[in-house]
């Protein structure tokens, strides 16, 4: 998996190619601690390259959205393909982290 951060002045943009499972999720999880500590509450994660998540990644998830919203901030989803929504559909996630069709509307909204 390969990860691409850029960070804007309201948040950061996490960008993510390749497959999120229990060997790569540390590595992502690494990623989203590594802009939580620096400060950045706000994290927008681009899936648009994303094809496949396992539980491990899905838990990767829920546990940033956690930490952005004690800095008072969120984690924001965008360009989610229908296999991956469907996931975090069942799963439950997207009952607790906002998921946008357009990168400029995700980082819009912080």
């Amino acid at each position: 998996m390969e990860l691409q951060t850029t960070s804007y002045r309201r948040c950061a943009l996490l960008k993510a190619a390749g497959r999120v499972d229990s060997h790569t999720a540390p590595d992502l999880e690494k990623a989203f601690n590594a802009i939580i500590s620096e400060g950045k509450s706000g994290i927008v994660f681009d899936m648009s390259a994303v094809d496949f998540i396992s539980s491990r990644g899905l838990w990767v998830l829920l546990e940033t959205q956690k930490a952005c919203k004690k800095g008072g901030g969120k984690l924001a989803l965008v360009n989610v393909a229908d296999e991956m929504m469907e996931a975090l559909d069942l799963a439950g996630v997207k009952h607790f982290i906002e998921i946008y069709d357009d990168l400029t509307a995700a980082v819009g909204s912080f």
